[in-house]
């Protein structure tokens, strides 16, 4: 289907409408919990704590693909990146755990297995309310494990769960998810700046 000049200017106002709220979301954001993650996860990097990822649909594809980022992306010269975790990334550990102990512990399960006091928790969600991952940020929270959350809508539950919420309050899942990739993409980034520092 070719679209016509009026088609093409309804998508461009559309468009032009999505970018505005996206950026309003991320103008409107309270920076303070972001740049603690940054140093969180470089401090983790120095030491060789882990980072855990977690999330649901879209949200556990930006677990994945953060993860890749944070092993390989920050700095590809050395190769030594962050020891970071998808937990939503192997389907065979998911179905046993979800079939034999219920959808809601399929992450809490594994960090119970991978991580250690003095690893880092990061929630990725819209609603901020899927049960799956406030029982990880309850696990984390009585072990030693520091939580972040990056949240959409209300913030839901995990907002008071988490130590660090990063919240962006509009109600919008596509909008809820692009935030979660760009503060990760800019935590990336600072990090790489970091490099030659962490592995001199």
């Amino acid at each position: 289907m070719i679209l016509t000049d009026p088609d093409l200017q309804t998508v461009g106002s559309a468009f032009s409408d999505y970018s505005r709220r996206l950026n309003d979301a991320l103008n409107a954001v309270d920076e303070e919990n972001i740049t603690c993650l940054c140093n969180s996860l470089l401090s983790a990097w120095k030491t060789g704590n882990q980072l855990f990822l977690c999330g649901n649909g879209g949200s556990a594809g930006n677990a994945v693909h953060i993860a890749n980022d944070m092993i390989y992306g920050i700095d590809r010269k050395s190769g030594k990146g962050l020891r970071a975790h998808a937990l939503a990334a192997n389907t065979a550990i998911l179905t046993c755990l979800a079939n034999d102990e219920g959808y809601e512990e399929i992450f809490a399960k594994q960090l119970a297995v991978y991580a250690n006091s003095g690893d880092i928790l990061l929630v990725l969600s819209g609603s901020g309310n899927s049960a799956n991952i406030l029982r990880a940020l309850e696990y984390a929270d009585k072990n030693g494990i520091e939580t972040y959350a990056i949240l959409g809508y209300s913030g839901g539950k995990a907002l008071q769960m988490t130590q660090h919420p990063i919240h962006f309050a509009l109600d919008d899942m596509q909008i809820s998810e692009d935030t979660q990739l760009i503060v990760m993409h800019y935590v990336m980034q600072w990090l790489a700046d970091k490099a030659s520092e962490v592995n001199s």
